[in-house]
This record gives structure tokens, C-alpha cells and sequence, in this order.
């Protein structure tokens, strides 16, 4: 008996329901000449994950599902899709329909299952959308194999991964049946679970647990690709009782073939869709028993490069934005963008434009001349300093009466009106070059560098941006190119120049010990008093966390930033902006 499930790592565009179920025939088409027995997709696959408010619209669900069941498949597939409700006054449901051939018809194009488990945490809002369901899902006799069905969040309350108490457990559910005498030979999960740094090791734990529990392989399908501010890096995964894990390459389309009585005979077929997602040179892995799957994750640097450039192509594609523009500084950060929008959207794609003012040094001037001829992009250059003047003269003295800092914000905010009238008169996108230090500490100014569509280093740290140039430098050098981001760019203070001899140490911490503040507070939660204990003056540590609290009206204004970390600015992110921002000291 054919015991090969596929599993199809699909880079869904959310809305597109079309599109979305030509991928997915396209997928499983690649599965059944290759011989796959059956096939499942990703979690929601036929509507985009996270399709949020769209799923308040009944007429979308409805049609959603009916895509689903009308695929044209040569076997059978599980897909997931929202499921209507049984009435207006009820919520739809996160679900898997069967598609494809069938022995009978009563089997063919039925709902499988439904999500049980519907996490409200972090980046996560199901239960504004969903109606739980009550039981585990099992579907009997497809392609004459038994399975238990699960969706995404289901799996990992065995595994003790999930921040909420569910008063249920899907994989001890279907555990119990198996200790009633109920055969299963496989249970399956259709999942849509987003990308963070190290995540892969959390994913191994999940899928090696429902194993061990279960006494049978454990499948998992994740989606891949970018949708917003969301990554999703496939990875797809599947599990032995023994401890046997093998694993799909991360930012790819694709299908993973699975021999559910051999891993070595496990498979990576990329698809064949000419605008299919190929980031990284990442490929299948196989983890040992004794190994924890550490030693088979990328290197981080590596990783959250593919991440931010996979963000922002999937973005570009599924907008339909075919161009970029951004400014050039000779900094490291804009240096670090355009390599990511180089990469995203091929170099004569790109424009950098140089924007010098009075206060432009030369070599920030070559810096960024540097760059732009080593990566191949459009330049231009165009000085500032007579918008500067002529503005100067119209409202001089309303800035001589007032704050400084807003004559040094109006260099930064011409800058961000030239880059916008640039995207706008080309038709082009342009994107903000910020990074998550500058950002958590409003070190950032309003319609001016924060302009833009996307902010493809929003949620990196400073120093993460430092590391990011040393990767696009080493993969230029290892593919006979110039190394893109100059050595002075790597070396130089960082600075806005925005007033003579001006560096951003000025205003802020050095970034090893903002970014370890930082870090320490929003992905780890410490508070002021246990982040000082780590031995940073106590001091410093209330200046930023009190610049952190008070600039949250910026970040509200910033355009989407792929996330990378376990907390980034956005919905993950929901702090008050009307607010005592002092409340720890009140």
C-alpha cells in the first residue's frame, strides 16, 4: 500500500482565492506524478493566513470553502479553509475539507475537521473570529490510510508551548482513541505558524511529542512566505516515535514527500510556479534521535536575512509593487536596506537616491555611492541644501523661537518628501530605513526617515543590522562580487548628520547596551529594577525605557516591518498611546 503523505508548503496571498487554489493544484499535481498517496495544505491555505477581518464578511467564507471543495485535484487532498456557521449568530470555524477523488461519494468533499484550539496571544486574535469545536478530528480511509486531523494551535498543548490553559488536549484526545483500540496510522497538522528567530527548535519539540504520544508519525505542514507584517518560514516538519525528525528548507515553495515507514526516503520537490518563493539555499534536513535539532538550524544572521528579504519580496508581490526607491546615506542602515531590496526585487528594481545636505559628510557622500554601484542599482543624487535654504527663508523664525531639534528634523523631512515624490511620480514603493533600536527610542522623525511603505529592518536591533551587513558582504565575496557595504560604512559612529559632527551616541546609550536594554525589556519582559540587576547603570535604564514609553505615537505612524522577533512593534505590540507613561514611578 502507497503510504507517502505531501505536505504543501504553500505561500498563500490572503484574499486571493483564486490564486490561491492554482498553487495548491499546482502543489498537489507535483505530489501525484511523484506518488504521493494523498496531500494536505497549510492551515487556511485557500484564504491567506492571517485573513483577519475579512472573515467577517460571510460571503467571503462561503466562497472560501466552495474553492476549496471545487479543487481540481488527482487525489485526495486536505484543505484548509474557514467553514460557514450553521447561522448568522454564529461564529465560522478554522476547518479542513477533503477534496479530490473518492471511492464514494459520501466521502468526497466533506468537512474533515475543525480548529479546537484558538490561541489569543501575541500576534494571534482567533477567537475574535473563530467558533472552537469540541472534539478532535479524524478522518477514516483516505486513500486507505487512517489519520488524525489537527490544526496548527491544536498540537502544541501536549507539548506545553502555549501560553494559555486550554481545558482541552486534541493530541491526548486522539491518544485515548488509540488506546481503545482506534488505529490510526498517521495524524496530520495543517499550520500557519509564524516565523521568530530560533523557532524551529519549538516547532522539532511539538511535532517529536505528538509522536511519542501517539505512536505514530506526526506531519505538519506550515505555510511559508510573507503576508504584512507576518513571516511564515515553512519548515514544514515530520516526526518518528523514535525521535526521528525531517524537515522541509525554510523560505521556499514546495511539496515534502513523506514515506511514512522510512525517513531516508523522504523528498524535497520545489515548485514550479514561475513566481514561487526561492529565498536562501536552505534544503531538506534530517534530525537524529539524539540530537535536539539546534545543530541543524541555520546560523541566526543567516536566517533572519532570507526572513527580512522574504518579507518584503512576498510584500512587494502580492501588492503588485513591481520597483523601490529609498535614500541613500552612507549609513549602515540604508546600506543594509538596499541589500535587502536588491535581493528582494532585483538591483535595476532599485533606486538609491543621495540626498547630501550641509551637513553630509564625503564620505558618508561615497559610502553611499559605494553601495549602490557594488549592488547595481539606480543612483541619483540630489542635494538638499537648496529646499534647506528656501524653506529656511519661509519659516526661519519660526524655528529660530523654538526648539532646535526641529531645524535638525527638517533636513530629515525633505529628505523624506523627495523620496516620496521620487515613488510617487515613478510609480515605485518607497521604503523607510529604520531599524528597532532607533524606533523603540523615537530616535526616528516623523514624515521624514520614517516615510515610506515598509521598513524592512524595523524590528532588527542596531547591532543585528551590523550582523546583516557582514552576511550580504560575505555572500557578495563567496558569488565573485564587491562586498556592498563599505568597510568605513561598518566602522565609521553611526550618525544622522543632522547638525555638524553630530553622532547618535550623543542621544543615546552605545547600541550593545541599548539594544541588550531593550531586548531584555520587550522580548524578555523585565521590568527597570531586573534589567539594572544585569549590571547596566539604573539610570540609564530609565531613560530608555521612559524614551521607549513615550514614543509610541511614532510607531503607531510606521509603516509594516516584517517580524523577526518574539515581540515586535505592531500587533504583538499594543500599548497605549494617551497613556501616564510614568507609571512606574507614580
Amino acid at each position: 500500500m502507497n503510504r507517502t503523505i505531501a505536505l504543501l508548503q504553500v505561500d498563500s496571498t490572503v484574499g486571493d482565492l483564486s490564486g490561491n487554489a492554482s498553487r495548491i493544484e499546482s502543489l498537489a499535481a507535483l505530489a501525484a506524478t511523484n506518488g504521493a498517496a494523498l496531500a494536505l495544505s497549510t492551515e487556511l491555505a485557500i484564504c491567506g493566513y492571517p485573513p483577519r477581518d475579512l472573515l467577517l464578511q460571510a460571503e467571503f467564507v462561503a466562497l472560501a470553502q466552495t474553492k476549496a471543495r471545487e479543487l481540481k485535484v488527482a487525489m485526495p487532498v486536505l484543505v484548509g479553509t474557514p467553514l460557514s456557521p450553521d447561522n448568522d449568530k454564529q461564529l465560522p470555524s478554522n476547518g479542513v475539507v477533503r477534496c479530490g477523488p473518492s471511492a464514494t461519494s459520501e466521502h468526497s468533499n466533506r468537512i474533515v475537521a475543525r480548529k479546537q484550539l484558538l490561541p489569543t496571544y501575541d500576534v494571534f486574535d482567533e477567537a475574535r473570529y473563530f467558533k472552537p469545536d469540541n472534539r478532535s478530528g479524524i478522518a477514516r480511509t483516505i486513500a486507505g490510510l487512517d489519520l488524525g486531523v489537527t490544526i496548527c494551535e491544536d498540537a502544541w498543548q501536549a507539548a506545553g508551548m502555549t501560553p494559555s490553559a486550554y481545558a482541552a488536549d486534541p493530541i491526548e484526545s486522539l491518544a485515548e482513541w488509540g488506546r481503545q483500540g482506534v488505529h490510526l496510522d498517521a495524524t496530520v497538522n495543517l499550520s500557519a505558524s509564524p516565523y521568530h528567530a530560533d523557532k524551529l527548535a519549538d516547532r522539532i519539540h511539538v511535532c517529536r511529542t505528538a509522536a511519542s504520544v501517539l505512536g505514530h508519525p506526526f506531519l505538519m505542514a506550515n505555510q511559508v512566505g510573507g503576508n504584512d507584517d507576518l513571516l511564515f518560514d515553512g519548515n514544514s516538519l515530520a516526526a518518528w516515535p523514535d525521535g526521528r525528525v525531517v524537515i522541509a528548507p525554510a523560505w521556499k515553495e514546495g511539496v515534502l514527500m513523506v514515506d511514512l515507514d522510512d525517513p531516508d526516503a523522504c523528498v524535497w520537490i520545489a515548485s514550479t510556479s514561475d513566481d514561487a518563493l526561492d529565498v536562501g539555499n536552505d534544503a531538506l534536513r534530517q534530525v537524529s534521535p539524539h540530537e535536539d535539532g539546534r545543530e541543524h538550524e541555520r546560523e541566526i544572521l543567516d536566517d533572519l536575512a532570507d526572513a527580512v528579504v522574504t518579507g518584503l519580496s512576498d510584500y512587494c508581490r502580492k501588492s503588485g509593487i513591481t520597483s523601490i526607491v529609498l535614500g541613500l546615506s552612507g549609513g549602515i542602515d540604508s546600506a543594509v536596506a538596499a541589500c535587502v531590496a536588491a535581493a528582494a526585487v532585483g538591483p535595476h528594481n532599485v533606486t538609491g537616491l543621495a540626498l547630501p545636505s550641509r551637513h553630509s559628510s564625503q564620505h558618508s557622500i561615497d559610502d553611499a555611492a559605494h553601495t549602490a554601484q557594488a549592488l547595481g542599482l539606480v543612483f541619483e543624487t540630489i542635494p538638499i541644501d537648496g529646499m534647506h535654504v528656501a524653506v529656511e527663508a519661509s519659516i526661519g523664525s519660526m524655528l529660530d523661537a523654538g526648539a532646535a531639534v526641529a531645524g535638525e528634523n527638517l533636513q530629515a523631512r525633505l529628505r523624506g518628501l523627495t523620496v516620496m515624490a521620487h515613488a510617487n511620480a515613478q510609480g515605485k514603493m518607497a521604503i523607510a530605513t529604520g531599524n528597532k533600536s532607533e524606533l523603540a527610542q523615537g530616535y526616528c522623525t516623523l514624515y521624514g526617515d520614517m516615510a515610506g511603505g515598509y521598513t524592512p529592518l524595523g524590528d532588527l536591533y542596531k547591532m543585528q543590522v551590523y550582523g546583516l551587513a557582514e552576511v550580504f558582504n560575505r555572500r557578495a565575496i563567496e558569488g565573485g562580487l564587491t562586498p556592498p557595504v563599505n568597510a568605513s560604512t561598518l566602522t565609521k559612529p553611526p550618525s544622522a548628520e543632522l547638525a555638524p559632527d553630530q553622532i547618535d551616541e550623543d542621544s543615546l546609550p552605545p547600541y550593545p547596551e541599548l539594544d541588550a536594554i531593550l531586548s531584555a525589556h520587550i522580548e524578555e519582559g523585565l521590568d527597570g529594577t531586573s534589567i539594572a540587576e544585569r549590571g547596566h547603570d539604573p539610570a540609564v535604564v530609565l531613560d530608555v525605557l521612559t524614551r521607549l514609553e513615550r514614543n509610541e505615537h511614532k510607531r503607531w505612524q510606521m509603516s509594516p516591518a516584517p517580524r523577526v522577533s518574539t515581540r515586535a512593534f505592531g500587533q504583538g505590540w499594543r500599548r497605549p498611546l494617551a497613556s501616564r507613561h510614568d507609571w512606574r514611578r507614580s
